[in-house]
Order: structure tokens, then sequence, then C-alpha cells
């Protein structure tokens, strides 16, 4: 498996033999990154935001998932949990937010979308056994630096993937990702530009949070 991050909340999963899954694609005019030519089999849509459901920002033609639901498309089985988000600045409705765990042979990938809240252990224990976590660490509508090492320590996933936070070409106002490392009690952080793993054999057995550095 090779996850690679395309801005904000946007990464890209494959799998050989498998489908191809793009999260939370974003329009570049609002956002402020550019992922380019991205392709996929399988696209999902955390929330209704332009920060997350420009689906027509794929260049190819992709099986469209904007909510919960169980899924299986190309060999990955993709699960989506209803789980609301904060509130917009500018509107006052919630921000109904789906996380997505998708499932390759027994390999879990949680996208946490637009979580705001902490999930309660009912809600925590209806994701299953998450591996990787792909977690909002940026604030605004999104877990604060606080809130996600709090849903961290109830997930204890063995990697964690910071996303939707700060940076210089980010339109959005968010926190930057140093304020996330120091609630982890991080000086240092591995970044890399692919996480590559084969199988759960390899992972490590602690928590461990690696960033992944910008793919266009």
């Amino acid at each position: 498996m090779d996850i690679t991050w395309h801005g904000n909340s946007c990464f890209r999963i494959i799998e050989r033999g498998m489908a191809a899954v793009v999260t939370d694609p974003y329009d570049p005019e609002i956002v402020g990154f550019d992922y380019g030519k991205l392709r996929a089999d399988v696209v999902t849509v955390s929330c209704d935001r332009p920060e997350h459901n420009y689906i027509k920002g794929i260049r190819s033609k992709a099986f469209e998932i904007t909510g919960p639901g169980e899924y299986e498309i190309g060999g990955v089985f993709i699960t989506g949990v209803r789980i609301n988000g904060g509130k917009h600045k500018k509107d006052s409705d919630e921000i109904r937010n789906t996380i997505y765990v998708m499932d390759y042979s027994g390999l879990t990938v949680a996208h946490l979308g637009e979580l705001n809240s902490v999930p309660s252990q009912t809600e925590v224990e209806g994701l299953g056994e998450v591996h990787v976590a792909l977690v909002p660490v940026g604030g605004e509508t999104s877990l604060n630096a606080a809130k996600a090492a709090e849903v961290i320590s109830l997930l204890e996933p063995r990697i964690v993937i910071p996303m939707h936070y700060g940076a210089p070409e980010n339109k959005l106002e968010l926190a930057p990702l140093s304020k996330f490392l120091k609630e982890m009690g991080l000086n240092q952080v591995e970044t890399i530009d692919v996480l590559k793993l084969s199988s759960v054999n390899i992972l490590p057995e602690e928590t461990r949070v690696m960033v992944l550095n910008l793919t266009r």
C-alpha cells in the first residue's frame, strides 16, 4: 500500500490489484494547494464543502462515496460512519461529517474528515480496529491540536498522519502543524514522500506520528 498526501485532507491510497482511492478532493482556488492531474477509481467525500468535495477535480471517472454506508469496490472494503463535525464560522448548521474506514485485506486506514469533536467510546468502537489514522489537526471547523491528541489516544492507531493544518500555500485559517506536534510531545518527526506498507506485521508497536510531504 502507498499513501500520498496532496494537500489539506486529500490523500491517494493505492494497492496493487485494488481500487485507487482519493479522499476529500478540494477546490484549489479556495484551499490554495494544487494536486494536478489526480486519478482514482473511488473518491470519498467527508463533508459537503468545497475544501472536501471537489470531485470534478479528479481526472478520471470514479465511483463517488459521499456518505455513510458499506461499500466494496475493487477489492477495498469501505465503511462510512456519520460522526458530525463542527460549525463553519459562516454557517449556523452543523457540518455533516463522515469518517471512512478503508480495509485493504486486513490493513485499515481511517480518514476522519472534518471531525471536530471527540467521539464517544461507542462511536470509536463502531469504527473497528484502525491501523493508520488520517487526522485533522488545524482547528477551525475540525479538531484542534488538543482534541486531535485525545482522539488519537482513543483510536490507538499504529500510525498517525496529520492533515488539514496551516501551511504557506494553504489559504484556510488553520493552526500550523507545529502546534499539534508540541501537543504530542514531539520535537522532531519523520517526514516522508510516500508511506509504504506491505502488511500489518511491519507496523510499529506503539503509535507513531509520520508527516507526509506534499505530492503534486
